[in-house]
């Protein structure tokens, strides 16, 4: 059902740039170290080790049990936050784990995914991605100058090289000049598997530290329970689009859909329920995504939608399509085969460009979302262009 309503810290500017400097020249993989096989020692097997043995048995088994009593999945994620829990490695988690223990009672896939994603994200912060970005300038200056220096070694080489032969021309002595460039040799070979090693480890920490960067950007951008962008990365989006639809002359939309009655899903079906519906509902929309149309997770139960080239209308009657194939679903619920209520959605669509700025639009879309529901829910309200 469609309907028309009438509605009236510092710059992190300079961190961005050198991220985006240093990620253009970062690539390739780091070696792996050689292993002396025949300067391995054999560990040996005794009743301390067999204590150890025995104590990651009994944690390996805690740790399914604690999965199997809350019906979550096997994944790295579920099993690292267990992990968390049941060590006390993190008292961040294990607060988050007993609070929502004492205030539920169980604990599901989304929320593991959720506390996992909040635990990774408190460790970025602009301070700790600008002292990253430090370790990285450091390593490609102390990269820079292994290869300096290993250039003058072979330049200074070469040289004494050259002037030690002078003796073998002149017909002197051979045994002393051939033992000195036999130690010139020795000293070059050693210098090179020095800067080798150093390069190696050199090359790991990079790339360790670009994979901690790659994940801080995901950790800050994504929603993890549906993979969709979050709000800080829509927002940017947002600004991005609008200068693209500015320069074309193209029309510009947008639609907040907020899940109808999503509480009284949760509280009559469990969070688990909660969260696969909340997953069913942003695959729907996300079928409506492509290079212009964009869709992510604005917070909670709501999601935001921004469609270029569609007109205010347009983009309401393709809201409008998503949410009739949702009414007309019967979902079941999974735990325990019950079929579920209605599920459904309602919506509000204003046109970005008939205000003065982007927060405006939103603003307005979340009024006429917010009269949808007034006015039965089930619905996409769609925004007049004028206050």
């Amino acid at each position: 059902m469609t309907g028309t309503i009438s509605s009236s810290a510092h710059s992190q500017s300079g961190l961005t740039d050198r991220l985006a400097r240093w990620a253009k020249g970062l690539s390739g993989r780091p070696e792996e170290e050689e292993v002396n096989q025949g300067e391995q020692e054999r560990p040996r097997v005794g009743t301390a080790s067999n204590r150890e043995i025995g104590r990651r048995r009994q944690l390996y088994s805690d740790i399914g049990d604690f999965l199997f009593a809350h019906d979550l999945d096997l994944t790295p994620v579920n099993f690292s936050v267990a992990l968390d829990y049941l060590t006390g490695a993190n008292l961040g988690v294990e607060k988050a784990v007993r609070a929502v223990l004492m205030e539920r009672g169980k604990i599901t896939n989304g929320w593991m995914e959720t506390v996992a994603a909040e635990q990774r994200a408190d460790d970025i912060t602009p301070d700790s991605l600008a002292t990253m970005l430090d370790k990285v300038e450091e390593n490609l200056t102390q990269f820079t100058g292994l290869m300096h220096e290993s250039r003058n070694s072979a330049k200074d080489y070469g040289a004494a090289l050259q002037e030690q032969a002078k003796g073998l021309s002149e017909g002197s002595d051979s045994e002393p000049v051939l033992a000195r460039l036999v130690g010139l040799t020795r000293s070059m070979v050693e210098k090179t598997r020095l800067v080798e090693t150093q390069l190696r480890e050199n090359q790991k920490h990079t790339q360790a530290l670009k994979s901690s960067l790659e994940t801080a950007r995901r950790a800050a951008e994504h929603d993890h329970l549906t993979g969709l962008p979050n709000r800080r990365a829509f927002e940017s989006v947002l600004n991005d689009e609008l200068k693209v639809a500015q320069a074309q002359g193209e029309q510009l939309s947008v639609a907040f859909c907020d899940i109808d009655h999503f509480k009284h899903i949760n509280d009559t079906h469990g969070h688990d329920t909660g969260d696969r519906v909340l997953k069913f509902i942003a695959g729907l929309l996300t079928k409506a995504s492509n290079d212009r149309c964009h869709v992510a997770r604005h917070g909670g139960e709501e999601f935001v939608m921004l469609f270029r080239g569609k007109t205010a209308a347009e983009a309401c009657e393709a809201v409008d399509s998503v949410r009739e194939d949702l009414a007309t679903r019967s979902l079941v619920n999974r735990s325990n085969g019950e079929r579920m209520e209605r599920v459904s959605f309602s919506a509000g669509v204003a046109n970005v460009l008939a205000y003065d700025d982007p927060r405006a639009a939103l603003k307005a879309a979340d009024r006429a979302l917010y009269l949808a529901k007034e006015h039965g829910r089930n619905r996409v309200y769609l925004a007049a262009d004028l206050d």
